[in-house]
């Protein structure tokens, strides 16, 4: 186990390498910079800037500099110093902008996955067990209600809900009057009061995902000679069906770790959007419009990062869980 992580770690060197260069790379991909929608920007509003100042903004974000130069310098602050760059946008240090949003981006997505798993888990046991039931039916038609609403649709239909029942103001995930007030009891009741709606929104299509997958793994399953055999020599269902099946079945809720991590960064771009959130998603989705190059590709860096990361846990949980895999 121990030589098996150690060389899926070396392996991850060069590939982050790799990563950091593709991520750069896509940044420069667009025609123009930062400096040319500014001025694009500017142009807009009437305001007219010389070439002299032009030269001189230039040179004070680097952009006067070869492309290699500026990757070399980006990611060599970020093997020495820890710093992933300047925002031009926002005037700030990148990992100064990307820690403000991860708070609340974990916290709403780690919710969100708990809920997929706590859900998904019992119905979809349930439905390969009780398959063609009433209930498998049942659960089937709200799975295909979930992969079939768009969340800004439930998103919009529950903060309608929320205020014209419940008297709930609608975005964020604060009241007004909680924002910059200091953490205590009143504001962490107001926070959970507003986070129902972005977890049940960014939910509810991975639970409809999940039951299905669940359902068409552990039905397969249950069909295989082993099972049979467990059967006629007497052991109790329950034993059965989670000694083994289930544990099989659960590869995808394991192997999913390996996209959930990085979509813990990026999270329900629009959802967020419509919901107000202040969640990694927006602030990504606007330095790509505004080619922010160092905030947009400290992100998409660290996506590829969490991406390798989610790989190796979901392979080492896969050997703990699977009954069939063994390290040599």
């Amino acid at each position: 186990m121990l030589a098996y992580v150690a060389k899926r770690v070396l392996y991850m060197i060069p590939t982050l390498f790799g990563m950091s260069l593709i991520a750069f790379m896509i940044i420069q991909l667009p025609p123009g910079d930062y400096l040319t929608s500014l001025l694009s920007t500017m142009a807009d509003g009437g305001q007219n800037l010389d070439e002299a100042t032009i030269a001189r903004l230039r040179a004070q974000y680097g952009l006067d500099q070869p492309v290699y130069v500026q990757y070399f310098v980006w990611i060599g602050g970020i093997l020495t110093r820890g710093d992933f760059g300047y925002s031009f946008e926002w005037n700030q240090p990148v990992s100064t902008l990307i820690w403000d949003r991860m708070g609340s981006t974990l916290l709403i997505s780690l919710a969100s996955l708990l809920m997929v798993w706590a859900i998904s888990l019992p119905i979809g046991i349930y439905s390969a067990v009780r398959r063609h039931s009433f209930g498998d039916h049942a659960f089937t038609l709200l799975g295909f209600i979930g992969l079939a609403v768009p969340n800004f649709i439930m998103a919009l239909t529950l903060m309608y809900a929320s205020y014209r029942f419940l008297g709930q103001s609608v975005g964020g995930i604060f009241s007004p009057a909680f924002v910059d007030a200091p953490w205590s009891l009143a504001k962490l009741t107001d926070m959970l009061s507003h986070m129902w709606i972005p977890v049940i929104v960014i939910a509810m299509s991975g639970t409809a995902a999940m039951i299905r997958i669940l359902r068409a793994n552990l039905s397969d399953e249950l069909s295989k000679p082993y099972v049979i055999t467990a059967r006629a020599k007497g052991l109790p269902e329950h034993k059965v069906i989670l000694k083994y099946p289930v544990r099989i079945a659960l590869n995808p809720f394991v192997s999913s770790i390996g996209w959930v991590l990085p979509d813990l960064v990026s999270g329900v771009t629009i959802t967020a959007i419509v919901l107000n959130l202040p969640t990694a998603g927006p602030l990504l989705l606007r330095a790509l419009v505004g080619q922010d190059m160092y905030l947009a590709g400290s992100f998409i860096l660290l996506m590829g990062v969490l991406t390798l990361v989610g790989m190796l846990i979901s392979d080492i949980l896969l050997a703990v869980l699977d009954p069939r895999i063994r390290f040599n």
